[in-house]
């Protein structure tokens, strides 16, 4: 995934199921306030509320981008 390094020693950077607002569903990446992490699939799949613009997906994160805001990256909708 480019813009986004793992090392695999650290636990900092990971892949999540989350809960994601997402205004305009074209977007890979998202701040860390639109962002709820679940504990898996199905908790996300139950919590999400596409009707409001909430969507379930698997992201990667959180990243610091260079503007110094935490970023989420969209691995895949659920």
């Amino acid at each position: 995934m480019r813009g986004i390094y793992i090392d695999p020693e650290s636990k900092v950077v990971g892949e999540h199921c989350a809960v994601v607002y997402v205004p305009r569903k074209g977007r890979n990446r998202f701040p860390e306030n639109c962002v709820d992490i679940m504990s898996d699939e199905h908790e996300a799949l139950h919590a999400s509320r596409p009707e409001e613009k909430y969507y379930a997906a698997r992201v990667m994160g959180p990243s610091r981008s260079s503007e110094g805001l935490r970023l989420y990256y969209l691995v895949a909708w659920l």
